[in-house]
């Protein structure tokens, strides 16, 4: 059985494999989905994750929430701004196996040129060699944020109570990435 300290090697994230996406509490009762269909990222690691390294970066204009009114506000000043800052990058800080299939990766994430530490937890799903002769590699792992600390700043209150939109923003990543 391997374990993600087997891995050595350069991969590179296949976008149209993997989905990078988003959730967010939509006034109080229920949640939107979204995700960015344009993206790149690249990992590699030594044997036992000596020197790993994780690199993504996001075109913000590929938000798609399935909404195109909602797309188009999201990508406005009151929200990512994208005119200004059309990049939402991540670089690993720090990667190590909490055990045989669970990476614990830590980083700069930065929206709006505000950059902040997260950490998220990757479960890694397996590798196959596809049709093409590619080996492939899968995980997938999720985080939350607060938007406000990347200056997301838009709200409405509700008259009933509460908000419009959460401050909690879970984060998705469903990841295959193929070895170089």
């Amino acid at each position: 059985m391997s374990t993600v300290n087997n891995y050595a090697g350069n991969f590179t994230i296949d976008p149209t494999h993997s989905e990078i996406g988003f959730t967010a509490r939509h006034a109080m009762v229920t949640k939107v989905r979204g995700s960015f269909t344009e993206f790149s990222g690249t990992a590699s690691s030594e044997e036992n994750l000596n020197n790993a390294q994780i690199n993504v970066e996001i075109d913000v204009n590929s938000v798609d929430t399935r909404n195109s009114d909602r797309d188009g506000h999201l990508k406005t000043g009151d929200f990512f701004e994208t005119e200004k800052y059309p990049k939402i990058t991540f670089k690993s800080t720090d990667i190590k196996a909490k055990d045989d299939e669970t990476l614990e990766v830590t980083g700069d994430l930065t929206i709006k040129d505000v950059t902040k530490p997260v950490t998220i937890d990757f479960e890694f799903n397996g590798e196959a060699v596809d049709p093409f002769g590619n080996t492939r590699v899968g995980f997938e792992g999720q985080t939350t944020i607060n938007r406000k600390d990347f200056g997301l700043n838009f709200q409405a209150a509700l008259d009933t109570g509460g908000v419009l939109v959460s401050e909690k923003i879970t984060l998705n990543f469903d990841i295959s990435a193929i070895k170089q």
